[in-house]
């Protein structure tokens, strides 16, 4: 059985139709009236399927082709359908669409599986209206409540729970309602290193630890003309005396596995000809390892000490996430890696440097993922692709892979 690629490629050019913006990206951004129209397309073609959906109270899409005994728990096959304000048609869409893919072809050659498939599609996967990040999935997993998940407010004020009472997908279901035997999740790299090493779709073992971390410099106002360099406490300095020698410490990490990135410095009632008395700035930190992670996280402290001895100003550090490495299921890696065989390609492994939802449904599932090549390693951008071939790759390579799990009654533990 093969996936039809120009098929699943037209089908990823229609969701991307839905929020088109003028670069050829898209734009849905969660919740949003695109958002629930690109949902309430993709339903319309799963219906064509013989599927049937429902909801969860998180808004939390399932769409289930049954099996031959839907007592057992099903294979679900996800990601999610929401970008960025300026996103691509690929990230996120390639796993929802491939898994629609996947039973477009069993039902062509009319396969019942023991097990029932599913698709899931994750609400607010990006993070770019509410925050946090992978609420929807995270508010799956027990790892972020119902009212922290509802209250979340986009620039506007709207919260997540007043959009999602008026979307119409907010459903009855709890979690425990809505089994998962094991989830896999196909997704475009978002980087560079597959394409670099011209290797056509890759399995994921796991996901960076990250840390976020929010650090005020507190300084003091003072005028710029009178008061001489040495008798300042300026927080701007202090803040980009910081940024400079912490890439310094990262960039000796000699395997490269070390990631640190300002997203955002600002500073507070900026003036011109006024020292800046305090200064934010928000911080993202990534390693494959947690103990090099740890050790990053020491690192910032001992050098915001060396800031205030230096600069005269204070300092308060705020940790606004902080996640481990996550190691995907041992089980599922090998089926991968025989998906990925039996597509003629050798098998490569490799961590993923992004969040997906697969990393908080590994919290309570069997998990795995397949990546395909980005172009350029481009995403979160309108100039965000991915070649038809690679995509209908790693739409074979998950085929390949639910044709195993769907018929194992097994534990997939």
């Amino acid at each position: 059985m093969q996936v039809d690629a120009d098929r699943l490629w037209q089908t990823i050019q229609g969701m991307g139709e839905i929020g088109k913006t003028p670069g050829g990206g898209s734009s849905r951004l969660a919740l949003s009236d695109e958002d629930i129209e690109g949902r309430k397309e993709f339903l319309r073609w799963v219906s064509h399927e013989g599927c049937y959906y429902r909801t969860d109270v998180y808004g939390n899409i399932f769409v289930q082709r049954t099996g031959n005994d839907n007592s057992l728990k099903p294979v679900v096959l996800g990601s999610h359908l929401d970008t960025q304000p300026r996103g691509g048609k690929f990230d996120g869409v390639l796993g929802v669409l491939s898994g629609l893919e996947v039973i477009r072809v069993l039902n062509e050659h009319r396969v019942v599986t023991k097990r029932p498939i599913e698709i899931a599609v994750w609400t607010n996967e990006e993070g770019s209206r509410f925050s946090p990040a992978m609420s929807g999935s995270a508010a799956f997993a027990g790892l972020l409540s119902e009212t922290d998940y509802r209250s979340s407010q986009d620039a506007e004020g709207n919260t997540l729970g007043e959009c999602l009472d008026i979307s119409g997908f907010k459903g009855d279901l709890l979690p425990n309602d809505i089994p998962i035997g094991c989830y896999l999740e196909l997704h475009i790299e978002q980087g560079p290193i597959l394409e670099e090493r011209n290797i056509p779709v890759a399995v994921v073992n796991g996901v960076q630890g990250v840390l976020w971390l929010d650090i005020h410099f507190y300084g003091e106002s003072a005028h710029a003309g009178p008061t001489p360099m040495a008798n300042r406490k300026d927080a701007l300095f202090a803040a980009s005396d910081f940024i400079n020698k912490f890439r310094e410490e990262t960039l000796k990490d000699k395997k490269d596995d070390a990631r640190f990135t300002v997203g955002n410095l600002s500073v507070g009632h900026p003036s011109r000809n006024v020292v800046p008395s305090l200064t934010i700035v928000n911080v993202d930190i990534r390693h494959v390892n947690d103990i090099e992670l740890e050790r990053l996280e020491e690192k910032v402290h001992c050098l915001l000490k060396e800031m205030k001895e230096e600069h005269g100003v204070e300092v308060a550090v705020e940790i606004k996430w902080k996640m481990p490495v996550l190691k995907f299921n041992d089980n599922l890696l090998n089926v991968l890696s025989k998906a990925v065989s039996k597509c003629d390609v050798a098998p490569f492994m490799m961590m993923s440097g992004a969040g997906h939802d697969a990393a908080n449904i590994s919290r309570i599932s069997p998990t795995a993922m397949l990546f395909v090549p980005s172009v350029n390693g481009i995403s979160h951008n309108e100039r965000e692709f991915t070649n038809k071939e690679h995509c209908a790759l790693g739409a074979q390579a998950l085929l390949n892979a639910v044709l195993d799990l769907a018929n194992n009654e097994k534990d997939f533990n």
